[in-house]
């Protein structure tokens, strides 16, 4: 036996106070955000993505939002991670997007 590991085998029980307290990750409350007061927990399945939560504060319009849900409906169908240009305007098409007037000067 090495003098270390002898020195472990010998050190002395523990003497201070135990800490046997209630486990407080056992606590099933849910979270709340004392910020705004909001429960943080939604449940299993129930977060929300950053597109809805975007549109739900207001940065995103409808038409953005129904416009992105169809992208990412479009990418999950065809198992295309990077839809092309052409792609795009074929889903803009099934949205109903026509071009009814002509071409403007773009910002």
């Amino acid at each position: 036996m090495t003098e270390k590991a002898d020195k472990t085998a010998q050190a002395e029980p523990f003497e201070g106070e135990e800490r046997r307290g209630q486990d407080r990750r056992s606590d099933n409350r849910a979270v709340v955000d004392r910020r705004s007061g909001l429960d943080r927990r939604r449940g299993p399945g129930r977060r929300r993505s950053e597109d809805r939560r975007s549109a739900e504060e207001g940065e995103m319009t409808e038409e953005q939002f129904a416009f992105l849900q169809a992208i990412n409906e479009y990418k999950e169908v065809n198992k295309r991670p990077f839809p092309s240009w052409t792609e795009v305007l074929d889903v803009m098409h099934a949205l109903g997007y026509r071009k009814v007037a002509e071409a403007g000067d773009i910002k």
